[in-house]
């Protein structure tokens, strides 16, 4: 019988493993790729050679000229009930299938490290996958845990992710807290408040230790949406007017931009009939040449390699009072200097969002500041300047700590083995 259990962070944008070793009680390594599946473009490729998962699938993709299929932000539609299923090469995908493939890597790979095959993994989760619904969240975690079955698993547990954070931080500390979590990652925001014990840790029992959970449906993602409408979409014709008759001069739909600001809605350009429609736009514009790139981000599948650049000022803006958000491919040319206060206007929205509902969080739980010793922040969005912010701003004589943004969940996840006692 195995003496090791696996705590898996699926995330958003990266998906880490982390190998815990039930007798010595220690975690023996924690790795990490991103959560991204490249299938290649060729219709002919022998039997489970079709895709690519982590860092080789972007080196991949760019190899291939951005041909074939690049799927990123998978855990987005778990908890979507109107996504049923994908067809890749005529072979149809549905959540949980994709989501395998990454779990299958990380086991894969873990498993080679200690030299046997894991069937026991914690997985962690948001509190709530989808804005508190309980279908779509019901939903969400039968997936992932379908998925966590095809991958190997014949023993899996769940546990909140800011838990898992929780948990993490809990290893440092030298007393009792009384702790606040934010988990910042992705696709949601998660909070968790609970009081962490050095005496306690590894103990079966810690149900008594969890007092309040609550989370909302705004992340990364959510900024680099922002990001795009409105720094973005200008450069892809946003703007653009056309003559629908003689005489009659209207503005090209809203709507289309809509879609090129999330990732999951690319594939909302994949219909003859609205490839259709964006060819008669342009012809009725005069040719509009920003309206051109529009066509020319759709048609070759540009959409991962923008965003990685909208990416790059965010990161840029973390550490730095100004950056250049900068792309140039097939004729789309990009060059803007953004400042920290212009990106600080533009992501305000979901701020604010983050903001109230933590403020509901903390009224509906009766949780003052006198109640909580110290805050906790993980997920890589809790880098984010504006994010940092409104956490010093809240609570300005409360210590802020935070642990490795991208593994600390999964060495969490990887310490909640009591789990396994019900």
């Amino acid at each position: 019988m195995s003496k090791f259990l696996y705590g898996i962070d699926f995330g958003t944008t990266n998906s880490a493993l982390s190998i815990y070793d039930e007798e010595k009680k220690e975690i023996v390594e924690t790795i990490s790729i991103p959560s991204l599946i490249y299938f290649t473009e060729a219709k002919t490729f022998t039997a489970g050679e079709n895709h690519i998962i982590g860092d080789k699938a972007i080196e991949a993709y760019l190899h291939d000229g951005m041909k074939g299929r690049f799927i990123k932000s998978i855990k987005q539609i778990l908890s979507r009930t109107t996504f049923t299923e994908t067809r890749i090469h005529n072979k149809r995908y549905s959540a949980a299938d994709l989501v395998t493939l990454i779990l299958k890597d990380l086991k894969a790979k873990a498993d080679e490290i200690i030299g046997e095959e894991c069937k026991k993994a914690i997985i962690g989760r948001p509190v709530f996958f989808d804005d508190d619904n309980t279908q779509k969240d019901t939903l969400a975690q039968s997936r992932l845990k379908k998925a966590a079955e095809n991958a190997g698993f014949s023993e899996v547990r769940f546990q909140f992710e800011p838990i898992g954070a929780a948990f993490a931080y809990e290893k440092t500390i030298t007393k009792k807290e009384r702790v606040l979590v934010a988990d910042l990652g992705g696709g949601t925001t998660d909070f968790t408040y609970l009081i962490l014990d050095p005496a306690k840790v590894g103990s079966k029992d810690r149900k008594n230790d969890m007092i309040a959970s609550g989370g909302i449906y705004v992340g990364g993602d959510s900024l680099d949406s922002a990001f795009m409408w409105e720094k973005g979409t200008p450069y892809f014709g946003k703007n653009t007017m056309y003559e629908a008759t003689p005489g009659k001069v209207l503005n090209v739909p809203k709507s289309l931009f809509a879609n090129i600001c999330t990732w999951d809605k690319m594939n909302f350009f994949n219909g003859l009939k609205i490839q259709k429609e964006i060819e008669t736009y342009y012809f009725y514009s005069g040719n509009d040449p920003k309206f051109k790139n529009l066509i020319t981000l759709i048609e070759n599948n540009l959409g991962y390699a923008l965003f990685q650049s909208i990416e790059k000022t965010k990161i840029e803006l973390s550490n730095e009072a100004a950056s250049n958000f900068a792309y140039s491919n097939m004729g789309i040319e990009i060059n803007e200097d953004i400042s920290l206060s212009q990106y600080d206007a533009i992501i305000k929205k979901d701020v604010d969002k983050i903001e109230a509902y933590l403020d509901k969080f903390l009224e509906t739980q009766q949780i003052t500041s006198d109640d909580i010793d110290c805050l906790f922040l993980t997920g890589g969005t809790s880098m984010v300047s504006s994010i940092q912010k409104l956490f010093k701003r809240k609570f300005p004589h409360i210590p802020l700590n935070s642990g490795d943004n991208f593994k600390s969940v999964a060495k969490g996840l990887a310490y909640s083995g009591y789990l396994f006692e019900d």
